[in-house]
């Protein structure tokens, strides 16, 4: 017999106190946090891990008042026009696309590059050049002449004397953290397409981007619309407490996360147990086979555009049939070589134990200059690994990294790809036909291709910013593709219409 437990606030932790966790653990206060934490913090402990996170007071009253502000919104929402969401977008592209308008936000970014990199940051993504400005206005743009679906009819059933609609509705005020790509902030807009509000935090490398891009384009964009301002809310706070207080508010309708792989797991963790649905999008990394049927000049061409730089989509390890090794491994280092030149720096390259013999003993003892986010280091221009290290996601900052092995046929490569790939990116270069449907039905991926692996992209393959893309390392999407965009986030209602009120059950 259960009684009623007494609830108290917490208010102090002490060195070695036990928390337990999952039920049958306990998680041990280490010296450090018991000193940091006072009375008014918030302790979240992962129950998948026993982590304990702080949140500090005043970090939790900045995101409680975020997410308010996005909840008082998204009410506000529903009674506005889609001409006045239309009207958003364009404005946000404008004051991007002014020069005078974008000078404060290319200052802001410039710092923040130059902060990141003093701090041995990688910033290969943080840079707001010429390409990102653009794909942002296009981004938003395309936002902008998307039609509206806040209120669109999916499916309608007829029965005798009444019919049933299935129709699109806003879910509500999604969350989102990622990491410190300035780009992304103008993706997480899309939600408010399909009349949805937003609360994001962006990694602390750009936050004074962020600031800038909100001052001087954002809120500005909103006002000119009638929008209320809490429809696009940033947490204006360096720290990953935010992030951890704001997929821990069950309030949020979607919480979404982009970033690495450890911190993007525990944020779904933290949301998972507040009872919130979770898109996660951290361990990248493509896949590419050479099949049997591959031409050389083709798997050339397919590595080389697949790493042109690093991204999640950017090819990782690509398998070559022994049966062809002779002829494609050398392609494959052509390639690598070529990615490297074009960037002015050298190739990494890794090989799996049992395979260096298709590879130039000279490039094992070769030393190479490999430029990294903590600067440049000789390092070997090729070294072999053990088969797990398949599983590795090579995070360059400018010399091209991949992994080869070579294979014994291409169920040997599925299983290889389905045992220690992230389900993410796949492709084979092949020009038999029968090889590509064979790989495309038992490969474990929810992106198939038979060439460059950067085609996986929202705005580029679709036409629509993305949020995200999504792998299935951690199980497939019920009813959701691979790509989350503004538009895919909704819920459906049903609406019937009687048109004989003597119909009854």
């Amino acid at each position: 017999m259960s009684s009623k437990p007494e609830v108290r606030a917490l208010t102090r932790l002490t060195e070695g106190q036990e928390i337990p966790f999952h039920g049958d653990r306990v998680a041990v206060v280490p010296a450090e946090l018991a000193a940091q934490f006072v009375d008014g913090d918030r302790l979240i402990v992962v129950q998948s891990s026993g982590a304990l996170l702080r949140i500090p007071a005043d970090v939790s009253n900045l995101v409680e008042h975020a997410v308010a502000d996005a909840s008082g919104a998204f009410a506000e929402l529903s009674r506005a026009s889609d001409n006045q969401i239309s009207t958003f977008f364009e404005r946000f592209a404008t004051a991007l696309s002014d020069d005078e308008r974008f000078g404060p936000i290319a200052e802001a970014n410039a710092a923040d590059v130059a902060a990141a990199a003093a701090r041995q940051r990688s910033t290969t993504r943080l840079v707001l050049d010429d390409r990102m400005r653009r794909d942002m206005i296009d981004g938003l743009r395309g936002w902008r002449d998307s039609p509206s679906r806040r209120d669109g009819t999916i499916e309608r059933i007829d029965h005798e004397g009444w019919s049933i609609e299935a129709r699109r509705a806003p879910l509500g005020v999604v969350g989102f953290v990622f990491e410190g790509r300035p780009n992304v902030f103008a993706d997480a807009c899309g939600v408010v397409r399909t009349g949805n509000t937003v609360v994001f935090r962006i990694g602390s490398d750009a936050l004074a981007t962020a600031r800038s891009i909100v001052e001087h384009a954002l809120v500005p964009a909103l006002r000119d619309a009638g929008l209320p301002e809490g429809t696009v809310r940033l947490v204006d706070s360096p720290t990953h407490a935010a992030g951890h207080a704001l997929f821990a508010d069950q309030r949020l309708a979607l919480a979404v996360a982009r970033g690495s792989g450890a911190a993007v797991a525990e944020l779904g963790a933290v949301a998972s147990q507040a009872g919130t649905p979770v898109s996660l999008h951290g361990t990248g990394g493509a896949w590419m086979l050479a099949g049997s049927g591959a031409s050389a000049d083709t798997l050339r061409q397919a590595v080389r555009h697949s790493l042109d730089r690093k991204v999640c989509n950017t090819v990782n390890v690509v398998m070559v049939l022994r049966e062809r090794a002779g002829e494609l491994v050398p392609a494959v280092l052509n390639a690598l070589d070529a990615a490297a030149s074009e960037r002015g720096t050298s190739g990494r390259l890794h090989v799996v134990a049992g395979s260096e013999g298709f590879v130039d003993p000279e490039r094992f003892e070769r030393l190479a200059t490999i430029t990294r986010a903590g600067g440049t280091s000789e390092e070997p221009a090729a070294s072999t690994v053990a088969e797990t290290e398949l599983a590795t996601e090579w995070e360059w900052e400018h010399s091209p990294e991949i992994t080869v092995a070579v294979v014994e046929s291409l169920e040997e490569a599925v299983e290889a790809c389905n045992r220690f790939s992230p389900h993410f990116v796949a492709s084979i270069v092949t020009d038999d036909v029968d090889e590509f449907e064979r790989f495309y039905a038992a490969v474990d991926a929810p992106f198939v291709g038979d060439g460059f692996t950067r085609w996986v992209d929202g705005q580029y393959a679709l036409n629509a910013p993305e949020l995200g893309l999504s792998n299935w390392q951690f199980g497939r999407m019920l009813g959701r593709g691979a790509i989350l965009s503004g538009d895919s986030v909704f819920t459906v209602r049903h609406r019937a219409t009687v048109v004989d009120h003597a119909v009854r059950r």
